[in-house]
């Protein structure tokens, strides 16, 4: 009995069935970038949006590139593109700026599209930051994603160092102001998250976080930055005792690097989980295919697994010692539904 359509009806929570007669509550806003909607901006469209908390709200974006540096607080939000190479949410902001106050933006700081809440899809957009290569910029955020039920379909996710955080953030940070930003000393929230049919380019742990996140038929695109090492597709950092971290499925990870160049992922701490299945990996790979980020305490607690890879970087034989090889009994446990619940 739902009546929005067919691909949004995962985003509305269980109890919003039922409120007019079996039907959803939908309230749908529109945006063009070319002033011929009731919106210009997405921000406006958002500010609009609070004023329906109780409901479904589907935001449609005209194709155009919107310069806004955005927040979601509000549950139940959908924001609908018409083709992800057209429709753009992008800003500017790197970890290496100066603030008035004399203190450094800091990682979590610079975020173009910053997501607070849950049950959030998003559908034929790119997000993008700007700012540049990480030893000019430092870390710039395309997205930061903090909350439970996010799902992006057909999504560009365009940077390059720290393109995608799945938030939550470690419980600690290594050093004092780490995790300055607006969620540094809030209560740490476990989030699912699904990208499917996504593109996500960058370089230096371009993919990084604590979340459960499901990457269904994706390329991750390896972003050359002419380094001896170009860097690496995930920095987990899977909290002690989560079932789930990162898994990549009929996924291909593709570059513009040099053959043996960059890695699949390096523990950003300890408890870090990665699995990639039945994907495509080519040769910009080095052939132990993962980092330890040299800390060899995490050998014991780390769990990069591969299962039925192949491509010029699928090298199963020279792969680092602390690498797990699936049985198809083991890999049969990663599918979106026993990973995601949804």
């Amino acid at each position: 009995n739902c009546s929005i359509p067919a691909c949004l009806c995962r985003n509305v929570p269980s109890g919003s069935i039922g409120r007019a007669g079996g039907k959803v509550n939908i309230q749908e806003l529109y945006v063009s970038a070319q002033g011929d909607r009731e919106f210009r901006e997405i921000a406006d469209a958002l500010e609009a949006a609070t004023r329906y908390a109780d409901q479904e709200v589907i935001i449609h974006i005209a194709p155009g590139t919107y310069r806004e540096r955005l927040v979601v607080h509000q549950d139940n939000i959908s924001m609908i593109g018409e083709d992800a190479s057209t429709t753009r949410i992008t800003y500017s902001d790197g970890a290496f700026e100066v603030l008035a106050d004399g203190e450094k933006r800091g990682t979590f700081r610079t975020p173009s599209f910053f997501i607070d809440a849950d049950h959030f899809y998003a559908d034929n957009l790119t997000f993008c930051n700007e700012a540049g290569q990480g030893d000019i910029a430092g870390q710039a955020l395309a997205v930061y994603a903090d909350g439970d039920h996010l799902v992006f379909e057909n999504c560009r996710f365009e940077g390059y160092q720290d393109t995608l955080f799945t938030a939550p953030l470690p419980k600690k940070e290594m050093q004092p102001g780490g995790f300055r930003g607006p969620k540094e000393f809030a209560p740490r929230k476990h989030g699912r998250h699904l990208y499917k049919n996504c593109y996500i380019s960058g370089n230096i742990d371009f993919i990084f976080g604590s979340a459960t996140a499901y990457f269904e038929s994706c390329e991750l695109f390896m972003r050359n930055r002419n380094a001896e090492v170009n860097g690496y597709v995930t920095a987990a950092s899977t909290y002690e005792g989560q079932k789930y971290g990162y898994v990549f499925n009929h996924c291909h990870f593709t570059s513009d690097c040099p053959k043996n160049s960059a890695y699949l992922g390096r523990p950003w701490r300890n408890y870090a989980r990665v699995v990639i299945l039945n994907s495509e990996i080519d040769g910009h790979i080095r052939p132990e295919g993962w980092h330890d980020w040299n800390k060899k305490d995490a050998w014991d607690t780390l769990y990069f697994a591969e299962y039925n890879n192949y491509g010029e970087g699928a090298t199963p034989s020279e792969r680092a010692p602390f690498v797990t090889f699936l049985t198809d009994t083991e890999a049969a446990e990663y599918t979106q539904d026993k990973v995601l619940g949804f």
